[in-house]
């Protein structure tokens, strides 16, 4: 056991605690944050900031339990194993079915994105390539590096995020300096705000979504804990930060009346880009803001195909070598690239589905398997989440109400701004 223990920490020691974290802020930070602005502009900035703090701290205990099952198996199980072993086959195949569901379905939604950003970058060079063949290229890019390792994504990944974090302090940081503290929090329009919180919980879930990643994280540093809750942490935290700072500058610039017309728009990242580079002082900042937002989908687009590369070779038993893991990429990588070329603008739509699977398998299954792993390991000194039962229990609320809330915003029922 001591050398099973001592392998472990040396595995862990030849990975970098920044890797993980950046993986993990990577996936976190996304095309989803430009989704933020827009469905918070019901509830505007002070209950925006409510709901992120409160919506962060939930999805990182979440994804702790998550931690904590998978601890109890050889690292390299993913949520088909872990789930298996803890629920049995029925919620095996929910599981399966809402997480297989929720990484294709944001994968398509990146590449949808993704092929808008970059078609858009490239028309500011005088190219114009339909969106279509732009996300074809914008996948085609970065599928070949998960194909290649693990590492070469973690890599990869804490460039693009270094990137993303000059970019975006470059470009939002004149924007921060530029804030009417009155838009922020004496904003106009119509005087009511709490109401839009609840059709927004949702959008707040899909930006928090790393979940994928956790069982990625233990077989790349071995059953080392401490490393893994750093990285998990640090990552979310990352994300958080960035959010509030993108949130206050988008709403500390533009009004929020304007708002209904960027909704009216379609509400996607090419028409927020749009409103901020109306209010941006030159030229160079724009291309900064243009920049940050290929960094910020390409990561993400990096982070979840990893966990759902991760997640389908375990499901089908691919292995580690050249052939398997170009098997694996044919599964993961064709489904959704075809279609990002048959429908280029489903990605707001993508989205909000996503965030309602993402309810099951992000918030619901991982409380569900902490509390049965707990009977199953009861003389286990693993790591265990603290907090008991009853934060067990806040977590699967949590996850319920989101997903209710999503229900009853499609339904009509609950307000939605604009």
């Amino acid at each position: 056991m001591a050398n099973h223990m001592n392998a472990a920490k040396n595995k862990a020691a030849g990975k970098s605690l920044l890797g993980g974290a950046m993986i993990i802020a990577g996936t976190t930070v996304g095309a989803g944050m430009f989704s933020l602005p827009v469905v918070g502009a019901g509830m505007w900035f002070g209950y925006s900031m409510l709901m992120l703090v409160g919506i962060w701290f939930c999805m990182l205990v979440s994804g702790l339990m998550l931690l904590e099952t998978n601890l109890h198996f050889e690292p390299g199980a993913s949520f088909d194993t872990l789930t298996k072993e803890t629920l049995g086959q029925f919620w095996r195949l929910v599981n399966g079915l809402s997480i297989t569901f929720v990484l294709y379905i944001l994968t398509y939604a990146y590449i949808s994105g993704g092929g808008s950003i970059v078609n858009h970058s490239l028309e500011g060079l005088g190219i114009n390539l339909p969106q279509s063949v732009a996300g074809l290229v914008f996948a085609g890019v970065l599928a070949a590096i998960v194909v290649i390792s693990t590492k070469a994504v973690d890599r990869i990944t804490t460039v693009m995020l270094g990137g993303m974090i000059i970019t975006f302090f470059l470009a939002v940081g004149n924007l921060l300096i530029d804030i009417d503290t009155a838009k922020l929090f004496m904003p106009d329009g119509e005087q009511s705000y709490a109401p839009y919180l609840l059709a927004a919980l949702p959008f707040g879930l899909a930006s928090f979504g790393y979940h994928g990643n956790v069982p990625s994280l233990v077989k790349y540093y071995g059953k080392e804990p401490k490393t893994i809750i750093k990285a998990l942490f640090i990552g979310t935290f990352i994300a958080l930060v960035i959010y509030s700072c993108w949130l206050m500058a988008t709403m500390g610039n533009i009004p929020r009346s304007q708002f209904v017309d960027i909704i009216a728009e379609g509400g996607n990242m090419g028409v927020l880009v749009g409103a901020l580079s109306d209010v941006m002082a030159n030229s160079w900042l724009n291309t900064m803001l243009t920049l940050f937002a290929n960094l910020a989908v390409a990561s993400s687009f990096l982070g979840v195909t990893l966990g759902l590369f991760d997640y389908l070779a375990d499901l089908f038993g691919f292995d580690e070598s050249r052939t398997g893991r170009f098997k694996t990429a044919a599964v993961t990588f064709i489904p959704p690239t075809v279609l990002g070329i048959l429908f280029p603008n489903g990605f707001l739509i993508a989205i909000g589905f996503a965030a309602l699977a993402a309810t099951i398998w992000a918030a619901i299954v991982p409380a569900m398997m902490a509390y049965k792993s707990r009977q199953m390991f009861a003389e286990s000194d693993s790591f265990k989440v603290p907090g008991g039962t009853p934060l067990i229990a806040i977590v699967i609320i949590f996850g319920l109400v989101t997903g209710a809330c999503h229900l009853l915003a499609m339904a009509g029922i609950l307000p939605v701004y604009g």
